[in-house]
């Protein structure tokens, strides 16, 4: 009787920080972060990155293009030896979930083809628990119909929402489980469909655990240094992407 009385008082803990966490205050996407930029010098080769995926990719939390992860990643890649000019394109919807990424593929080959598309997705997944073989398939799925399209593509995996402060124990030890559940499972799709999976849990995770400055204010969605430490845990990967073919 004491182990089930803890069990559903466990469960009942669980239901109250979800409604909590549901309640909360989050950050709100802007419309203008998803526009097209240029970064880099007039007259230079011309680099075209695609971002795909959720709030993150979009780069909800911050207020400027140039520090989303999208617009730190191409001020890294104008600044990188071999400068080149970056057209940085978004899109990203906020509160994707990997099943919606082939609307978004449709739409990041409408127009000029992108040499390098970066997906950031899975956060939504995660907290919705469902079927992480299903969003691995999705996300597989989108990778392929990019790089049949001849688009190299670089995919940052679920990142650590063990992290997250929007999170009180033990949801947030929950959800940081299913997080790198999911981030396993996105790995092996992306390699299988020839993508480039990064690791951001593995990367970046004890950095947010570190530093709550690394989010905005809303305890969930990375700040501006957030985006920045993504940024150069992506940068290797991206830079090797957009190598090929040039």
């Amino acid at each position: 009787m004491a182990a089930i009385a803890g069990t559903v008082g466990g469960a009942a803990v669980l239901a109250g920080q979800a409604m909590l966490a549901r309640a909360r205050r989050y950050a709100t996407p802007d419309l203008r972060l998803a526009m097209r930029s240029s970064v880099g010098t007039a007259g230079a080769p011309i680099l075209r990155l695609v971002l795909l995926g959720d709030s993150t990719a979009l780069g909800v939390g911050v207020d400027r293009v140039i520090e989303t992860v999208g617009g730190q990643l191409a001020q890294l890649l104008a600044e990188a030896p071999g400068v080149r000019r970056v057209e940085l394109s978004s899109v990203a919807v906020s509160g994707s979930r990997s099943s919606d990424l082939g609307t978004q593929v449709a739409r990041a080959l409408v127009g000029p083809r992108p040499d390098v598309a970066l997906v950031l997705i899975g956060g939504n997944d995660a907290i919705h628990f469902g079927r992480v073989a299903d969003a691995a398939e999705y996300l597989g799925a989108a990778v392929r119909r990019l790089r049949s399209a001849g688009v190299n593509v670089v995919v940052g995996t679920c990142p650590d929402l063990g992290a997250a402060r929007a999170f009180a124990p033990p949801l947030r030890q929950l959800v940081g489980w299913q997080g790198r559940r999911l981030a396993q499972a996105q790995a092996q799709a992306v390699r299988a469909a020839d993508g480039v999976p990064v690791d951001l849990a593995e990367q970046t995770g004890a950095v947010f655990r570190a530093d709550a400055g690394t989010y905005c204010h809303d305890g969930y969605h990375p700040s501006a240094d957030g985006y920045r430490v993504w940024a150069h845990a992506l940068l290797p990967a991206v830079t090797a992407a957009a190598m090929v073919n040039h």
